[in-house]
């Protein structure tokens, strides 16, 4: 694995990065989180469905792709604990989510444009891949569990509430597009995982750049005079004593 390259691990990690912060998007806008089925037993009025989301409601009629009724205050009088907790769960996660990006990039352009010789002076200040993909990696991992335990209450959720009234609520396809962007978290966290394992030895502070040291390290250090080199030679010379 090419360590002080931009490798294919962290650029699919970016890649699903960003597909998974557009599904998380996607679900915090959708209106399909849970929808409520109301069945008519009149041949001349149609079935009517509620569609309930994090922000807006809307009902429609069988066979309509318009909405009868079209609620943009919902957002603000939720009276469904899961939606509530949603509400707040998605937008952080999509902030994490969003910084850890900007991490993994930063981790990556400071691949690609560092120096092929470190500065041993600075070596400690500058920002260097290994870190940065690390905590991106944590950041990604933080984002999917944040995102992830209240789209699974959903599911719960409507259980709970068609035994407590009637069975005519169903969570709807909102809650699959989040818990898969959870999922490519998970997937983009794993991968700079790995390669964070395989690219930085683990006995190694995380921050310290991944510069390679070769096996005599006078690549990186001030070359010695031959005067300095001759100073470390011990020389034994006789010592002849004159007896009287």
């Amino acid at each position: 694995m090419g360590c002080r390259d931009v490798h294919a691990a962290t650029v699919l990690s970016f890649l699903c990065g960003i597909a998974s912060v557009a599904g998380l998007f996607a679900g915090t806008l959708l209106p399909n989180w849970r929808k409520l089925r109301l069945i008519t037993f009149n041949r001349n009025e149609k079935n009517l469905t509620v569609y309930t989301g994090l922000w807006v409601k809307c009902a429609r009629y069988d066979g309509s792709s318009d909405c009868l009724m079209y609620d943009t205050t919902w957002y603000s009088s939720v009276d469904q604990l899961d939606l509530r907790v949603l509400q707040f769960a998605l937008p952080l996660s999509i902030l994490i989510a969003m910084g850890a990006l900007l991490l993994c990039l930063i981790g990556m352009c400071n691949t690609a444009f560092r120096s092929s010789v470190p500065n041993i002076k600075l070596a400690k200040c500058l920002v260097n891949s290994a870190g940065c993909h690390l905590v991106s990696g944590l950041l990604f991992f933080l984002a999917g569990t944040v995102c992830l335990s209240p789209s699974i209450w959903v599911i719960f959720y409507n259980t709970h509430l068609n035994k407590k009234f009637e069975p005519v609520f169903a969570f709807d396809y909102a809650v699959y597009v989040t818990i898969a962007s959870a999922g490519g978290l998970f997937m983009t966290a794993f991968l700079l995982f790995i390669w964070y394992c395989a690219c930085k030895s683990l006995p190694s502070p995380f921050w310290q750049p991944l510069y390679s040291h070769p096996s005599s390290m006078h690549t990186y250090s001030q070359p010695y005079s031959a005067r300095s080199r001759l100073s470390a030679i011990e020389i034994d010379i006789p010592v002849v004593s004159h007896t009287t």
